[in-house]
């Protein structure tokens, strides 16, 4: 179920972003509603455009965080009793994280870079705007849901454009997003005992195996 549901994201994902990337121009915008677009922009940052650090410092960090949270998934599905709905959220957030991370290694090897007036082009691996990890990400759901200006007695920003949910995001950093909303909305407890180590309940068993073993030792000497 973990791999079909990260084989689903990243299918939906890269479908929107390819063809958004080669249909459009930066920064062109398709108005769906008065509170929905499809605005293209790129990023070399993190989810919803934020930019920390070096571009190939968080390429890295991306590929070492995917593996971390792939091995971790791979253990709770081994484990018995874990509930079902905590091994889908943390897929979804490893598939969203996987989906940015694509963007990234292949996109500046294979596409032409995309500009204000130019739509990009495929251009054959190795020929692209960019080397492997330095590719940018590409986004393109827009939500003002509210568009008005600050009053003018509002501190620093009077008379100043206003919007509710500005940020520009794809289908990856939504499905990072739920996932760990619902995480910390449904499986507090699991995060909170979150562990790596494998052998947890087996040396559990064991721990009180010894003290039920010191509790007979005791029960002997006093009789």
């Amino acid at each position: 179920m973990a791999v079909l549901l990260v084989i689903a994201i990243l299918c939906i994902d890269q479908a929107i972003k390819i063809w958004v990337k080669t249909s459009m121009s930066l920064s062109e915008s398709i108005h769906i509603t008065d509170w929905f677009y499809i605005n293209f922009i790129e990023n070399n940052g993190m989810a919803y455009g934020m930019q920390i650090g070096s571009k190939l410092a968080l390429s890295l960090f991306r590929v070492a965080a995917i593996g971390v949270l792939s091995w971790y998934i791979w253990q709770q599905v081994r484990k018995p009793g874990t509930r079902w709905g905590y091994i889908v959220f943390l897929t979804m957030v490893l598939a969203g994280a996987a989906g940015n991370l694509i963007d990234c290694m292949f996109y500046g090897l294979c596409f032409s870079p995309s500009s204000y007036y130019d739509v990009s082009q495929y251009v054959g691996f190795g020929n692209g705007y960019a080397p492997f990890l330095m590719g940018k990400v590409v986004d393109m759901f827009y939500f003002p849901l509210i568009e008005t200006t600050y009053p003018d007695w509002f501190p620093f920003y009077g008379g100043e454009r206003f919007v509710f949910f500005s940020p520009v995001f794809n289908f990856a950093d939504a499905s990072i997003s739920v996932g760990v909303v619902a995480l910390l909305l449904f499986y507090r407890q699991e995060i909170g005992n979150l562990s790596f180590k494998k052998e947890t309940k087996d040396e559990s068993q064991s721990l009180e195996k010894e003290t039920k073993e010191e509790d007979g030792e005791n029960i002997s000497v006093d009789a």
